[in-house]
């Protein structure tokens, strides 16, 4: 990310840079939006009610009484319905079959949603040459992130009807990537009215914001390794654990490695040392920021970065202590999105491009 595209000086680059920004955002918009979705269907446990994946036909839906039976005695063969839902009746199903439903025909939306301009840009010739293979990679990495999702979700298919922390959030940091990259071009094919400056006067703000967009990222994805175990629902108190500052168990599982990704006392505390880190470095960019004389969007940035900051901190507690209620979950999932994108408008305005 040190470097942005440049949009050419003339008025008809202008207007198709800002065409393909807009596209580009609300591509960013709805991959936001998957993002939550999926948070949804996890928490609803949702996920493996689709045994099989079709990429082609799976558009369709059960359409009538015998291809909503055929779907549910295929499902009822997975051993999620044997070991946690036996006795399901169909209706039932049909609550969580429309969540990864929705779940998987969106993500075919986003892909038709991106490709199609795409083309048409790049058949009309309003692309530059170093744009084709950004936007080229953001659809590739779309199509492996649906072949990720399906082999998550195989992973809870087997004996076991809990899909691997690993995939899941593999899953999830592969979204964040793709939003993240895609928000980035995005950004840099905007017009700016003014640069900062403050970066010659202050070296020190650019690599501080850089490190904090890295720090938030982390911290997102362990937030995966919190939801594939589960993990929210146990040590619901704050700030300690079991009463203690440091649970004792958090280096229980021989070798050592294997606490930080699959022992739920770790993992969450792991998550709330980073999510407490990131916070403290929110609030000492935004104290940094403010002595420095910073153009009117960076400076709203910062603002924003710190209420960004501390609504996912208070989403975060309340969502534990509270033992994970639905809607509150996907909030704080969506909080975490929400301050990657402030972060990433931050170190995009100080970004140094070339002239």
């Amino acid at each position: 990310m040190n470097t942005a595209y440049i949009p050419i000086e003339s008025n008809t680059d202008k207007l198709h840079d800002r065409q393909i920004a807009v596209w580009l955002l609300v591509c960013c918009a709805m991959v936001f939006f998957m993002v939550i979705l999926g948070g949804v269907t996890r928490l609803t446990g949702s996920g493996l009610s689709m045994v099989q994946w079709n990429p082609i036909f799976g558009v369709v839906p059960p359409l009538d009484q015998q291809a909503w039976e055929t779907v549910f005695e295929l499902y009822k063969q997975s051993p999620e319905y044997q070991k946690i839902n036996i006795g399901m009746d169909l209706a039932g199903f049909k609550q969580i079959y429309w969540f990864e439903y929705a779940h998987r025909l969106l993500g075919r939306t986003i892909g038709m949603v991106f490709l199609i301009p795409f083309l048409f840009f790049l058949a009309k010739g309003r692309l530059h040459r170093p744009l084709i293979p950004r936007l080229a990679a953001l659809f590739v990495l779309g199509g492996l992130q649906g072949l990720l999702g399906w082999y998550m979700v195989k992973s809870g298919l087997v004996d076991n009807p809990h899909v691997s922390q690993y995939r899941l959030t593999a899953h999830l940091a592969l979204a964040l990537v793709i939003y993240a990259y895609m928000f980035w071009i995005a950004l840099g094919l905007l017009p700016e009215k003014q640069r900062d400056t403050a970066q010659a006067r202050a070296p020190g703000l650019r690599l501080f914001a850089g490190l904090l967009g890295i720090m938030v990222f982390i911290t997102a994805i362990s937030g995966g390794f919190v939801a594939g175990l589960k993990a929210g629902h146990a040590y619901n108190t704050f700030p300690l654990m079991d009463g203690h500052w440091i649970p004792e168990v958090i280096f229980i599982q021989e070798p050592v490695w294997r606490n930080f990704f699959e022992n739920i006392a770790t993992v969450q505390f792991n998550h709330r040392v980073l999510a407490i880190m990131t916070f403290i470095g929110v609030l000492s960019l935004w104290l940094y920021g403010r002595r420095l004389a910073l153009s009117r969007q960076t400076r709203a940035g910062l603002h924003l970065l710190l209420l960004v900051g501390v609504s996912q901190l208070a989403l975060g507690i309340s969502t534990l202590l509270l033992h994970v209620p639905t809607a509150l979950a996907a909030t704080h999932q969506g909080g975490a999105l929400l301050l990657l994108t402030v972060i990433l408008f931050v170190n995009q305005r100080l970004v140094k491009r070339r002239t």
